[in-house]
């Protein structure tokens, strides 16, 4: 097939590479303009355009896609079939109509469950037992259009934000081409959506990651591993900002300590073990950590040469 492919992020990259290895023709690659990254604010490429470059395929970043001028640029690829996956803009219906099999969005998510920007951290922070990805012909609205097919993928226990992005960013990869091949063929049956059943979840913003502790540790933990490694979740040690990675959950302290009545966020253990932190239910016990201005390390390490004191409140 001829097709023009829509995306942006990492997680794209592999739905157009898995394309453009069983053999179809990638004519064109559309994604969000160059923007500045780092301290340096140096301009970087989206890595759908860093993929595409590398193999001589032009690119196209209209600032927005439904400009009459954009419009008229994709009409010249005379593709068979748009292919998006995080594109980061919605299509017109004039864009929607043009090739002859459609526009075949790649989603993150078993819809109409997580429409929206960020299915993958929400189903790890939501604490879901099974997530996936969704192919679905794309309607005007915000991921509401008919879905073709569905690959569930189910969360391990130690499942972060990262790593469910690298799982189902794959299985997109596989499922859009066997996606491809039944609406060539003709056997796909569009399914629409029960939009009783829909949900929309937000953008990430880094202050997301704040840590309240006066909610459950269980809460706690699981923003914790959604957040890793972006935007990551963190609070406060005196004046500096603590990041943390990675933690786990206990119902009661060792034998041996004793922290009665403690408020929210205060430190009732500090040792080898981790960095136990009451909660509103349960202890948070951090185990993987990073002091603004020193690197990622495990609490074992971090507690080498300093003290923690018991009570100290973290948050403030």
């Amino acid at each position: 097939m001829r097709v023009v492919f829509m995306g942006t992020p990492d997680f794209a990259v592999e739905t157009v590479d898995a394309i453009a290895k069983a053999g179809h023709e990638i004519v064109l690659v559309v994604t969000q303009p160059d923007k500045p990254k780092g301290r340096g604010k140096e301009i970087s490429f989206p890595p759908v355009k860093e993929w595409a470059v590398e193999r001589n395929i032009p690119v196209f970043q209209p600032m927005k896609i439904r400009e009459p001028e954009a419009i008229e640029t994709l009409k010249k690829y005379d593709a068979d079939i748009f292919v998006v996956a995080a594109f980061g803009q919605i299509l017109p219906k004039e864009i929607l109509d043009m090739p002859p099999l459609g526009c075949v969005n790649v989603h993150a998510s078993l819809l109409p469950k997580y429409r929206g920007a960020a299915p993958i951290q929400w189903a790890v922070i939501n604490g879901d037992k099974v997530s996936g990805v969704t192919t679905m012909q794309m309607g005007v609205g915000l991921d509401d259009g008919d879905m073709l097919l569905k690959q569930e993928v189910v969360l391990s226990e130690d499942e972060t934000g990262g790593s469910l992005f690298d799982r189902l960013a794959k299985v997109g990869g596989e499922l859009i081409l066997r996606t491809m091949e039944g609406l060539e063929a003709g056997n796909i049956i569009p399914v629409p959506q029960n939009e009783a059943e829909a949900t929309h979840v937000g953008m990430i913003k880094k202050s997301l990651g704040q840590l309240d502790f006066s909610e459950e540790a269980m809460v706690l933990e699981r923003k914790i591993r959604g957040l890793n490694p972006w935007p990551s979740a963190y609070t406060k040690l005196g004046n500096k900002t603590l990041k943390v990675w990675w933690a786990r959950v206990e119902s009661s302290l060792p034998d041996g300590a004793a922290a009665d009545n403690v408020e929210s966020g205060t430190i009732c253990l500090a040792d080898q073990s981790g960095i136990w932190v009451s909660t509103g239910k349960d202890y948070l016990v951090l185990e993987e950590i990073q002091l603004e201005g020193k690197k990622r390390m495990n609490v074992a390490d971090f507690l080498r040469g300093r003290n923690l004191d018991v009570g100290t409140k973290l948050g403030e």
